[in-house]
């Protein structure tokens, strides 16, 4: 075979290897979550997530104007809130944090596409995703009364101007219930993201630091997926799909991507990888420490993503790929 077959002669210079990548980031592809908090002018740093803030609306508006100016079509919305309660009534309240930041950008920018997540965590006194048994500190979530409050709080975030809503809480039928109620109230347009494999992991932490979203007991692995499943994932997407989802995810990213090519082959419908806090936390302290180079680990993670099969990445690197792109 050699010297008649040399591969390095495709890679000799940077606009020879440019035009047989086969596998191209864009902007488009990218996603960014930003974290709503109540209140006036507020933006508090996320220790654990240097760059990540919490933010009032107002400044939710700054940020969805300079990720349209980046060229980022879209982002996703978390909400932390000024009180919470058993019902979560933060969540499905028409005066939710998240559904006034969700009109606020809506108004400002109409252009980028809102992406609600639909979750209770951020908004129960206990922290976890749904109505629970009185007096089990399990964390088992009671399933199908959780249902209604996911339903309630996906028609509040669509009345509100969300474009796609994303039920994140791993109920079994959470997509059915949602699309009922979304059909219902007359949102039969609104797309559903689900996600749809989403793991018991623990790369969540400092999202939940900055969603103050820890559960006070147990843990989230009765409803959330067991790491070592892979077969598990193809079953969820399956139940998801024929229960109406139009996207689906796998959360998280980085150690799933093998999930993520299966997923991809599973199903025609597009796919998101959600590089979540702890991936991203990790590779902000390294590059404070000078142990790497951020532009181009984050980039070269992100392209990992698309080439194992994701369409959408949910990034907190978003605003910095865009720039080096």
């Amino acid at each position: 075979m050699f010297p008649i077959h040399r591969p390095r002669r495709l890679r000799t210079s940077p606009q020879l290897r440019r035009m047989v990548r086969e596998t191209v980031l864009t902007t488009s592809d990218l996603i960014y979550p930003l974290f709503a908090v109540p209140g006036q002018g507020i933006a508090k740093e996320v220790k654990s997530m240097p760059g990540v803030y919490q933010l009032s609306v107002d400044k939710i508006v700054e940020e969805a104007k300079e990720v349209y100016d980046l060229g980022i079509p879209g982002i996703i919305l978390f909400g932390i809130p000024e009180d919470k309660d058993t019902d979560a009534t933060g969540a499905w309240h028409d005066c939710g944090i998240v559904q006034k930041a969700a009109t606020a950008v809506k108004e400002a920018v109409p252009d980028l596409v809102v992406i609600a997540d639909t979750c209770l965590c951020e908004y129960t006194s206990h922290g976890h995703c749904g109505y629970l048994q009185v007096g089990d500190l399990s964390g088992r979530v009671l399933n199908d009364p959780t249902l209604e409050l996911l339903k309630k709080t996906a028609v509040a975030q669509a009345k509100a101007g969300a474009d796609i809503i994303a039920p994140s809480g791993m109920m079994d039928g959470f997509v059915q219930a949602i699309r009922e109620g979304l059909d219902a109230a007359g949102y039969e347009d609104i797309p559903i993201l689900s996600y749809a494999a989403k793991y018991a992991s623990a790369y969540y932490g400092p999202f939940r630091d900055a969603a103050d979203s820890a559960p006070q007991f147990g843990d989230r692995r009765t409803y959330q997926m067991d790491p070592g499943n892979a077969r598990e994932a193809i079953k969820e997407i399956e139940l998801d799909i024929a229960e109406g989802a139009d996207m689906l995810m796998v959360k998280p990213a980085l150690a799933y991507m093998d999930i993520i090519w299966r997923v991809k082959e599973a199903t025609n419908l597009p796919v998101a990888a959600y590089n979540v806090s702890g991936e991203y936390a990790m590779v902000k302290a390294a590059a404070l420490n000078g142990w790497i180079d951020e532009q181009r680990v984050v980039m070269e993670t992100l392209t990992g993503f698309k080439r194992s099969g994701a369409d959408l990445i949910l990034t907190y690197h978003a605003k910095d790929a865009a720039r080096w792109l």
